[in-house]
C-alpha cells in the first residue's frame, strides 16, 4: 500500500478543511488543487466531496473546464455569520506577516498589521497575541515600498482578467521595453517578487506565439497600465507544473545534475528540498551525493559556487567544463 501523502491529518480533519475552504473562500478549485491543498489523493478528495454532500446537506457543484474538473460550494441562502480568528490563527498570521515584511513594502505591511490588530481586539481578555515573538533578517533584500501601486494594479488586473500594458527594464539593459501581458500569478522566489504571465497581442500588430511565457521581476516594471481588453484565464496554466518541477526559476530545457557535497554543505543540502525529483545518497566518508533536475544553468552555477570547495559537480560533463571556465575567470580577478 502506498504511503499517505499527509499521514498526520485524519480523514475528519480533511473533511472539515475542505468544507471550510469551499464555504469561506467562495471560489472554485480543481481536483488537482484540492489534492495538493489537503495532502491526499484525488480519490480521497472525491470521497470527501461525497461525504460533505451527504453529511452537511449542501450542494457542491461540479463542472468541467478545459478538461479539468472543478468544485465550488453553491452559495447558501442568507449571510455567513462573522467569525473572529482564533489565538493560534492570529499568531501564525503574525509570524507570516513578519517573515514577509521585506516583500510587502511598508504600505502593504501596514495594512496586514492593521487587519490582524482588528481581529486581536475581538479575542477574549485573557488571550494575548504579540508580534514581538517573531523577526526577520534579510540582507540584500529589495525595498518594495516604491512598487506598491504596481502590485495593487496587478492584483486588480488578475482579479478582473484585464490585459495590461507593461513598461519593463530587464537587468542586462537600460532600454525600456513595452509589451502587453495577461497577468496570472504573483509569487516570491529568493526574496524577489515575480509575475508569471502570458503574452497578449499588441494592438495593430500580428500576434506570434512566443517561445517562452514572460517571467517579470516586479521591481523592474517601471509602468503598468490597464487596457480595456479582457482575457480568459488559460485552462492549461498550472503554476506548480511550470515552476516547481525542477531547480531554478528560469525555465529553459531541463537537465540532470549530480553533485557531491562535503563538510557543512553536506548537512545543509540534506536538510532541504531542491527539486521534487531529488535523490540524496549518504556516503561512508560523510559526504552526500545529490541527484536532481535543473532548468537554469546560471542559477545552478551560482548556487554551486556558493558552497566553495565543499561542492563538486560530477555530472553532466559539459557543466563541469563551464564551472572550470567560471572559476578560472574568477581567479583572474585576484592575480
Amino acid at each position: 500500500m502506498p504511503e499517505k501523502l499527509d499521514p498526520y491529518r485524519s480523514y475528519g480533519q480533511k473533511v472539515i478543511s475542505l468544507f471550510a475552504k469551499l464555504l469561506f473562500t467562495n471560489e472554485s478549485y480543481s481536483l488537482t488543487e484540492l489534492s495538493r491543498m489537503l495532502g491526499c489523493s484525488k480519490q480521497t478528495v472525491l470521497r470527501l466531496v461525497d461525504d460533505i454532500k451527504r453529511s452537511y446537506g449542501v450542494d457542491v457543484e461540479e463542472y468541467i473546464q478545459e478538461r479539468k474538473k472543478f468544485y465550488r460550494l453553491k452559495k447558501l441562502a442568507g449571510s455567513i455569520p462573522a467569525l473572529s480568528l482564533t489565538e493560534t490563527e492570529i499568531s501564525v498570521l503574525q509570524m507570516c506577516k513578519t517573515f514577509t515584511e521585506h516583500l510587502l513594502g511598508s504600505e502593504l505591511f501596514y495594512e496586514a498589521t492593521r487587519a490582524i490588530e482588528k481581529n486581536i481586539a475581538l479575542l477574549p481578555e485573557d488571550k494575548k497575541v504579540s508580534s514581538r515573538h517573531f523577526a526577520s533578517f534579510q540582507p540584500g533584500s529589495i525595498d518594495y515600498t516604491p512598487h506598491q501601486l504596481i502590485i495593487r494594479q496587478l492584483i486588480k488586473a488578475m482579479e478582473e482578467s484585464i490585459v495590461c500594458r507593461v513598461s519593463y527594464k530587464a537587468i542586462m539593459t537600460d532600454k525600456v521595453k513595452i509589451f502587453y501581458i495577461k497577468p496570472l500569478k504573483i509569487f516570491s522566489y529568493k526574496d524577489t517578487v515575480y509575475l508569471s504571465a502570458r503574452m497578449a497581442r499588441t494592438p495593430g500588430k500580428r500576434y506570434f506565439e512566443p517561445d517562452f511565457d514572460p517571467l517579470l521581476a516586479i521591481h523592474r516594471i517601471s509602468k503598468l497600465e490597464h487596457t480595456d481588453r479582457l482575457f480568459d484565464f488559460p485552462g492549461d496554466y498550472d503554476f506548480d507544473k511550470i515552476f516547481k518541477k525542477n531547480f531554478g526559476v528560469i525555465k529553459d530545457d531541463a537537465f540532470k545534475v549530480e553533485v557531491e557535497f562535503s563538510g557543512w554543505a553536506a548537512r545543509f543540502v540534506s536538510e532541504r528540498i531542491w527539486s521534487p525529483d531529488q535523490k540524496i545518497t549518504k556516503q561512508k566518508n560523510g559526504k552526500v551525493k545529490l541527484k536532481f533536475s535543473a532548468s537554469s544553468e546560471p542559477e545552478l552555477i551560482s548556487w554551486i559556487l556558493s558552497f566553495a570547495e565543499e561542492a563538486k559537480v560530477l555530472k553532466p560533463a559539459w557543466l563541469v567544463k563551464e564551472l572550470k571556465k567560471t572559476i578560472e575567470k574568477m581567479s583572474w580577478l585576484y592575480v
